[in-house]
């Protein structure tokens, strides 16, 4: 099966994982949201060196693919990249969201509709619902949370399982019968499984021209010496 290394930096969490046959070989993780840059090519060393290997031992690095924070999936995929150019190995773009529906879905097998949420700021969360089988109900959107989110799932019966940094704030308005909450976060042990899959069936992204899924763009202000 593939040596994969996974990459997962789209929140604060800046996570690492080598994964071969769908198990972690190695795993670091740090949710100093400000070092990413600085933290992520000494996690990748310290994760080939506590699983014994080399780098250039890899069949394929997986990268989360967002929507996330606009910064961090662009570290995320520069390093990505820079792996697979040099070594000459296939890149896999994993969309974030599905990653942290099929953790749910492996921690909560009984609910009918995963929603993964990453914070988008204020009230805003980017977000998109599964069923069981993770099949996307709708597109990844961004949402301004509101009580009425979830009506037509709980009407007709569904039991519906929200996780991600962005559910904390759902909380709040949403929690009540038929929805529950899932300490899922974002995590590069998330993507083994999905990049495994896309590892067999050949779906690999263009190193040259791939840019991560933003969904919005960047929240750029002018500072106030420059007006």
């Amino acid at each position: 099966m593939p040596l994969i290394l996974n990459i997962e930096t789209a929140t604060e969490v800046c996570s690492v994982c080598l994964s071969q046959n769908g198990a972690p070989l190695a795993l670091r993780e740090s949710t100093n949201a400000q070092d990413h840059a600085a933290q992520i090519t000494l996690m990748i060393a310290d994760c080939f060196r506590e699983a014994g290997l080399e780098l250039a031992t890899l069949d394929a690095v997986a990268v989360s693919d967002g929507p996330g924070s606009y910064t961090s999936l662009r570290i995320g995929l520069a390093t990505a990249k820079g792996i697979c150019y040099a070594l000459d190995k296939p890149l896999i773009a994993v969309p974030t969201l599905q990653s942290m529906a099929w953790a749910a879905a492996v921690e909560m097998p009984d609910a009918n509709i995963f929603v993964p949420m990453i914070d988008a700021r204020r009230m805003e969360v980017y977000m998109q619902a599964f069923d069981r089988d993770l099949h996307p109900i709708n597109d990844p959107e961004a949402i301004v949370l509101h009580a009425a989110l979830f009506d037509s799932w709980l009407q007709a019966g569904q039991l519906v399982v929200c996780c991600g940094n962005g559910s904390d704030k759902a909380q709040a308005g949403l929690a009540g019968p038929g929805v529950s909450f899932s300490g899922v976060r974002c995590s590069a042990l998330h993507l083994m499984a999905l990049a495994e899959a896309a590892f067999t069936e050949a779906a690999f992204a263009d190193i040259a021209y791939h840019a991560p899924f933003y969904l919005k763009p960047p929240n750029i202000t002018t500072p106030r010496k420059g007006l």
